[in-house]
């Protein structure tokens, strides 16, 4: 529990730091040692609540009306994904998904400073629909709405906040999903229950952490977390 309960602090403090990244950090972990079957809801609980702390007292720093624009649009997303692209061939998806995301990673370390360009209005509802579509088909929502936070040249408080407020409403939707799919389970939420001091403790640090990041370490930092994600994705596929 020790063990568990110390993956999930430090999941929340690079949430709390960068604005995602907790489930690249706590999924391959949490699976190691209790399962994934477990892990999956776990990591649902975990992000909501992360997402409500860090709101709490940075939502002001947010654009809540990209944010909302970005929900509205996954939501008419989300459905395809289920219905639609969740019945295609997976694997020749995902190893797709996890290159796309593996290479503008790599971009974004190389070309740092690459900015959208006078952004026409059909863009965060393309982008948020796209992020429901993999989201709905494979749980996937978060890269496409990060990559828009970067290319917007968010400073780090508000990608950290406006990323909250997209995430909290999916979050808890993915939630809501596990508990319809009897995935709530007696040990889930003992586990959760004990590690609500640490995802505090994680979330007060990480605030820290991100006063203190400069926009260039900012971004670099989240390009390589995007490397991450995209080298997890195909790695799960691949072998």
């Amino acid at each position: 529990m020790i063990l568990v309960v110390g993956i999930i602090f430090f999941a929340a403090l690079v949430r709390s730091a960068l604005g995602f990244g907790d489930a690249v950090v706590a999924m391959p972990l949490l699976a190691m040692f209790i399962g994934l079957k477990t892990a999956t809801p776990l990591v649902a609980f975990m992000g909501p609540t992360i997402s409500l702390l860090i709101l709490m007292k940075g939502w002001r720093a947010g654009d809540m009306k990209a944010a909302a624009r970005l929900i509205a649009a996954s939501l008419l997303g989300i459905p395809l994904g289920i219905y639609g692209l969740a019945r295609l061939p997976e694997e020749p998806l995902k190893i797709a998904l996890g290159a796309l995301i593996l290479l503008y990673g790599v971009f974004g370390l190389a070309r740092p400073g690459t900015r959208i360009r006078n952004e026409k209005a059909w863009l965060p509802w393309l982008v948020g629909w796209t992020a429901g579509v993999l989201g709905g088909a494979y749980n996937t929502n978060g890269p496409p709405v990060v990559a828009y936070g970067m290319l917007r040249g968010w400073p780090p408080d508000r990608f950290r906040a406006t990323l909250q407020g997209y995430f909290l409403p999916t979050g808890l939707m993915i939630l809501a999903g596990h508990g319809l799919a009897g995935m709530w389970t007696g040990e889930v939420v003992k586990i959760y229950l004990y590690s609500l001091p640490a995802i505090g403790l994680g979330v007060v640090l990480g605030r820290l952490v991100n006063r203190k990041l400069t926009q260039n370490v900012f971004t670099k930092l989240v390009y390589i977390f995007l490397v991450l994600m995209g080298a997890i994705l195909l790695a799960r596929t691949l072998l």
